[in-house]
This record gives C-alpha cells, sequence and structure tokens, in this order.
C-alpha cells in the first residue's frame, strides 16, 4: 500500500520557487510555501544543498510528498507542519 493511502495528509501539487523553497499544495486544500533551507544541515539531505539538485524536486506519488532522485524525500506530515500559508 503506497504510504499517501495511509497518510491523512499528502502533497498533491509542488512546485520549486527558488532557493530552497517549494509551493506545496495538501489533499486538504491547504496551500503555502515551506523554505527547507534550514532542513539540509544533517547528512541525510545534504546532498540538496546544491541548488541545482534542490530544484529537481517533483511529487512522488508513492510516497505522498516531494523527492529527489538520489532518494533524498521529506514526510508529508513534517513539510504539513513548516508550511507557511500564502494570503
Amino acid at each position: 500500500m503506497a504510504r499517501y493511502e495511509q497518510s491523512p495528509r499528502h502533497v498533491i501539487d509542488a512546485r520549486y520557487l527558488g532557493d530552497y523553497k517549494v509551493w506545496l499544495e495538501f489533499n486538504d486544500g491547504r496551500k503555502g510555501v515551506v523554505d527547507l533551507a534550514d532542513e539540509l544541515n544533517g547528512d541525510a539531505h545534504s546532498a540538496l544543498r546544491d541548488r541545482e539538485r534542490f530544484a529537481q524536486l517533483y511529487l512522488d506519488y508513492g510516497l505522498a510528498s516531494i523527492a529527489w532522485h538520489d532518494g533524498c524525500d521529506f514526510a508529508p506530515e513534517f513539510l504539513y507542519e513548516r508550511l507557511k500559508a500564502m494570503h
């Protein structure tokens, strides 16, 4: 079973905005921007410090979140908590 089928909240749309900011839309209609700059300090996401690599994010439907081809991803719950509502 895919994670999105188990998760009450999942990402349904994502757009790279520049720097380390991503616009997200969740299945409950909540939309906004997440700045992930402060989340790239650990080893798990160190490859994403390269802005060109970060810009290659995609929406992974199996994970119900954003991901990168090198195996990096962020849990949808984590992103939802850090979402800044757009006005």
